[in-house]
This record gives C-alpha cells, structure tokens and sequence, in this order.
C-alpha cells in the first residue's frame, strides 16, 4: 500500500524516533509499504518519521541512483542492487573530511542543496530480522544512509545549510508546508491536517 509522505513543516519530521521490539505490530507489513512507498515516489531512501512514524526505522535502495550517468562507474557498480532495512540504527563513527553533494528530499519537493557530510561511517542496527549488523560504509551509499538517519533524529537536510541558503529557500519551504506545490505522489501537508 502507498502510504502519503509528510510534507516539509509536520512536527514529526522534528522529533528524535524512539526504538522499536520485535513485537511492533504489522512491522513486515509496514516495511513492504514503505518500499512500495518509496519507489511510487522514486525515492533512494525512506525513513518512518517521513510517513508520520516516530521509530527508529529507515530503508534505502540505491539501485534507481546506479542509473545516474553522472556518476563513476566505480559508484554506479556499488549503488546497484544496494537494499537495506535499518531498525533501531546508531551511527558509531564517521570519518574522513565533509565532501558536498546535491541532495533532495521526499518530504521537502523540488529543493535540492548542496550539504556536506562525512565520506564513510560505521553504523550499527537491526535488520528486518532483528538481527544485530555492525557495517562500515562509504562514499554514495554512506551519504544515503546519513540522509536517513538524520530523519530518525529529527533532522532534515535543509537543517545543515547556511543561514543565508536557508533564507533564500525559505518560502519555497513555506509553500511546501501549505501545500503549495506538485508533486507526483501522495503527500499529507501540516496546514491541511489544521483544517479538519
């Protein structure tokens, strides 16, 4: 089921995400929905506070980002086929010098900005099975997951621009809070949920 993706501006995309148990109901379901979610809207990454969930709960699937020919093939080969569900997920470290690369985001539309992170990181979590994974990641995929992680931290992207970037798209951010935008897959604004 494709469930709508909250809109720059929710409260929930605010909030640090609390850790889930085994016995969170409907997990496998709600998993199969989120990528269901994710692909409708050919997103990368998808994280629970992004369809009004505040869990620690993120996935990624790199492989519509392989096709970019922008990209090395080196980062083509490694995106490709790149599938993950992080459950409960603490970043450990991260290292090397921040590098900047344009990203977007599914609850904020057609913004995109450069943000600067970290090249690799060692991140531990739960997989769909409640399996304990510690893993080491870098480059595109590492970004992808910071991008996620973020989300179950209460921090978006626009979060680590400048002052000046974050005043020059302020009302584009405004706009996409009143619903103010297109957008080609369901998506549930904060000012529409005030009016019911």
């Amino acid at each position: 089921m494709i469930l709508p993706i909250v809109a720059y501006g929710d409260p929930v995309l605010k909030k640090v995400a609390t850790n889930i148990d085994a016995d969170y109901p409907k997990l496998d379901e709600l998993i199969e929905n989120m990528f269901e979610t994710m692909y409708n809207a050919y997103g990368v990454g998808l994280a629970a506070p992004q369809i009004g969930l505040p869990i620690r709960l993120f996935l990624v699937d790199t492989t519509p980002f392989s096709e970019d020919e922008d990209l090395s093939e080196e980062d083509q080969k490694a995106l490709d086929g790149f599938k993950r569900v992080f459950i409960n997920a603490e970043i450990v470290e991260e290292e090397g010098e921040e590098w900047a690369f344009n990203e977007g985001c599914l609850s904020i539309p057609d913004v995109r900005e450069d943000v600067f992170r970290k090249p690799k990181i060692t991140i531990e979590y739960l997989d769909e099975n409640f399996e304990p994974q510690k893993e080491t990641f870098d480059g595109l995929i590492a970004r992808v997951i910071q991008h996620e992680y973020d989300h179950i931290e209460g921090v978006l992207f626009t979060d680590k621009l400048s002052t000046l970037k974050k005043r020059l798209i302020k009302g584009r951010l405004s706009n996409i809070s009143k619903g103010k935008i297109k957008v080609d897959y369901r998506m549930r604004f904060p000012a529409m949920k005030k009016k019911r």
